[in-house]
Formats: structure tokens, C-alpha cells, sequence
């Protein structure tokens, strides 16, 4: 059986799908049925071929990582049923609840943010900060996530990032005064160590604002322009200053473009690169 036959059954299993459900018009069912005959007769399909045709909408979902309805409700009464359990402080059992559930919808940021807070209670507080940073992958402006990103970073003790996903949350939900008191916090605890902690590169390239603008830089035609006539200037023998031009431009260029699409994330990272000043003993930040 040839690959276009196998498509042009999958197509005609396909629209028998849609005849057998309720989804359709009298009208268009009529169409959809003209569509099915036209098919089987102009590739000549036996029935034997269109037993062969794959499931076109799971071979979708299955790409697009979309779940069936029926499975995204009961990837939500898990969900639930994991909530119930926190309240019990049955953390290890809500832990396996959200699994589930992120297991039949990887798509969903609620799964991620809640098993987060299943891992912090448990004390493992770096798979909390992996949950949250998946789930500020699939949705970036989840103000919940970036506030149980900056409690899991606090706990171990990385005061600038968490004070970076504190301030975002706040601004996010700036009527949540939870956000806000962590904030302060943070930003006491930092000025009771001179007014920054140590640079963390690591912590950096995990920071989900970073890598968001970081990918939205590289699919920018012009920062892909700029970056191609870089590697150009610096793969040849420079005449005199030219290649160090080229690399300040570049440089003027890029930094003028960080600072048009995320001004706040750019003070907060060159906040953490300013020389350290005077401060006090301060309380440490709330969890």
C-alpha cells in the first residue's frame, strides 16, 4: 500500500470520525459525505486500505501535546484530588496526584506550579524551582509560579533570583500582599549582606524571564542579522580598530535591545553587578 494511499485513507477515516459524532450540520454532514465517496472512488480504496489509514487527530494530539477532553477532566480531578491532600498535609500522596495529572496534560502550568509546592513542602527545594520554571515555560505571566519560584529560591538561599521572581509576581498580581512582604524581605536580606549576594551565572541561565527574552532576541531578523555580520567580523583579520567597532556596536545594539523588550528584568541583573554598599542586620524574608 503506497504512503498516499495511507494518507488518503487516514482522511477518509477521519471525516467518518466526524459523520459518527454530533459535531456536525445537516449541511455539512451532506458535504462531509460527498467529500468520504469522492475520495474512496478517485484513489480507489478497499476496505482492507482503510483499515490501514492512522488516526489523524491522535497523531495531532499527540504532536501538539493536546489531551483529549475526557482526559484533560480527569487530568483535573486528579488535580483536585492532589489540593485535598496538601490541605491534609498529605504532601507525599498530592505529589503522586499532580504526576498523574501532568502526565496526562503536560501542557497545563497549574500541574507544574501545584506539584512545585508539593516538592517545597517536602524539602526538596530544587525540583520546586524545576516545576516552576516549567511551568513559566508554558505560561510566562503565571503570577503564582514566579511567587513559589522566588519562596523555593529563598530557601536555598538565592536571595537575588528570588528577589527578581518576588518583584515579578508582584507586578503580575500587585494586589497580592504576600508578594509584596516576600519582596521586602528579600530585598532586607540582600542589603544585610551589602546589598547584593554573589553573582550566580548558574541561577542566570535558569532565570525563565532571561531565557524568554533570550529566544524572542535569537527569532528577531535583525538580531539574527547582526549576529550573522558579527561572526563574519570576527571569523576575518581586522584593519586597525574596525573589528572592535564592529564589537562595540554589537554589543550598544544588543544591550539597546534587552533594555526596549524587558527594562525591569534589566535592572534586576545589573542590580546584581552593582559594587556592594552599607546595610544592617535584617530579618529573613517570609516563606
Amino acid at each position: 500500500m503506497s504512503d498516499i494511499k495511507i494518507v488518503a485513507a487516514s482522511i477518509v477515516n477521519f471525516l467518518k470520525q466526524q459523520l459518527d459524532s454530533d459535531a456536525l450540520s445537516a449541511d455539512s454532514r451532506e458535504s462531509v459525505e460527498v467529500g468520504v465517496q469522492c475520495i474512496e472512488t478517485a484513489f480507489e480504496l478497499t476496505p482492507d486500505e482503510l483499515s490501514r489509514g492512522v488516526d489523524l487527530l491522535k497523531l495531532v494530539r499527540q504532536g501538539t501535546g493536546a489531551a483529549a477532553p475526557a482526559d484533560r477532566a480527569e487530568a483535573e480531578r486528579l488535580k483536585n484530588e492532589g489540593n485535598e491532600l496538601m490541605k491534609a498535609e498529605r504532601y507525599r500522596e498530592a505529589l503522586d496526584k499532580y504526576t498523574r495529572a501532568i502526565e496526562i496534560d503536560p501542557q497545563n502550568p497549574v500541574y507544574f506550579c501545584n506539584r512545585a509546592a508539593s516538592h517545597f513542602k517536602l524539602g526538596d527545594n530544587l525540583t520546586a524551582v524545576a516545576d516552576c520554571t516549567a511551568a513559566l515555560a508554558l505560561q510566562p505571566n503565571y503570577g503564582k509560579a514566579h511567587g513559589r519560584l522566588g519562596i523555593a529560591l529563598t530557601a536555598l538561599e538565592r536571595h537575588a533570583e528570588a528577589r527578581a521572581a518576588f518583584a515579578r509576581a508582584a507586578q503580575l498580581e500587585p494586589d497580592n500582599e504576600s508578594y509584596r512582604q516576600n519582596l521586602q524581605a528579600a530585598e532586607e536580606r540582600l542589603a544585610a549582606r551589602g546589598g547584593r549576594s554573589q553573582l550566580d551565572l548558574g541561577g542566570l541561565l535558569q532565570n525563565p524571564a532571561l531565557l524568554n527574552m533570550a529566544t524572542e532576541m535569537l527569532s528577531d531578523p535583525n538580531m539574527q542579522n547582526l549576529i550573522s555580520g558579527l561572526m563574519t567580523t570576527t571569523t576575518q583579520p581586522a584593519q586597525g580598530t574596525t573589528g572592535m567597532n564592529a564589537l562595540l556596536e554589537a554589543g550598544q545594539a544588543l544591550a539597546q535591545h534587552m533594555q526596549s523588550a524587558n527594562p525591569d528584568l534589566v535592572e534586576r541583573l545589573r542590580s546584581q553587578m552593582r559594587p556592594p554598599g552599607p546595610g544592617g542586620n535584617q530579618p529573613p524574608p517570609s516563606q
